[in-house]
């Protein structure tokens, strides 16, 4: 089983070691599409705001994908579906909800034929949702980014990868709400197994500005991401991501 980090808005937006120390950037022509199955709306309703109660949403790496739990947002069912290399796969929990308490519990279901357990965690009033440990056949290195969406903030997931000049490349994904003006994920270099953490902040026009260093490292325009920036060792690195969740 594999520890797994939740998604804290915190550590810098550079992708690996090549991304440290981001000094300036310049913005890529925008390119507007749209994602056909992602709701424009939060699905989260409003009596759930404040519980553990409601809807998370995820991106992850380690092979690449998005995760969506539903714990008795609206319904009575806890369920998740999570999308493992454009495969869909549905989770259900055994695990009863109680009023005022975090809610811990294995979500289970079966990919390519093998079980598979991911197990959830979140506190009395929707904070800090993190995936504690998974077990997912041939992927002993996957982590999970999560974040609660509310009835006023949509939370949007995008899928993507990095490049440099330096000939690197891996895998960028990332969350963002519009409404509350943040972003953070994380990226891997191609073949690699160690994480880099970035965040940030959105402007209105949705712009992507660096925690860190404060430079603008790319743009959200519709459904899409791109970004070409500088880091402290000259490289060039560009950012490409479309949303899908």
């Amino acid at each position: 089983m594999k520890k797994i980090t939740s998604f804290i808005l915190v550590s810098a937006l550079c992708v690996a070691a090549t991304l440290q120390s981001c000094k300036k950037s310049e913005e890529a022509a925008p390119v507007v599409t749209k994602c056909a199955t992602c709701t424009a709306t939060p699905d989260a309703v409003a009596a759930n705001n404040s519980s553990s109660k409601g809807i998370y949403k995820g991106v992850f790496i380690g092979s690449s994908g998005t995760i969506k739990f539903d714990v008795l947002n609206s319904g009575t069912t806890i369920t998740a579906v999570m999308v493992i290399d454009g495969i869909t796969v549905n989770l259900n929990s055994s695990i009863a909800w109680a009023n005022g308490q975090p809610y811990v519990a294995p979500f289970t279901g079966t990919f390519n034929g093998a079980a598979i357990t991911i197990n959830f965690s979140v506190d009395a009033s929707g904070g800090t949702p993190v995936i504690v440990s998974s077990s997912v056949p041939g992927h002993p290195t996957i982590q999970f980014t999560l974040l609660k969406e509310t009835s006023v903030a949509l939370v949007e997931a995008f899928e993507g990868s990095y490049t440099t000049s330096l000939s690197e490349s891996g895998t960028f994904n990332m969350l963002a709400s519009r409404v509350l003006g943040k972003y953070g994920g994380v990226s891997r270099k191609t073949n690699g197994s160690s994480n880099g953490g970035f965040d940030g902040t959105l402007d209105a026009a949705g712009n992507m500005k660096d925690s860190k260093d404060g430079i603008i490292i790319g743009k959200i325009t519709g459904d899409d991401i791109a970004g070409t920036s500088t880091a402290g060792n000259g490289a060039v690195i560009k950012i490409v991501a479309k949303r899908t969740l």
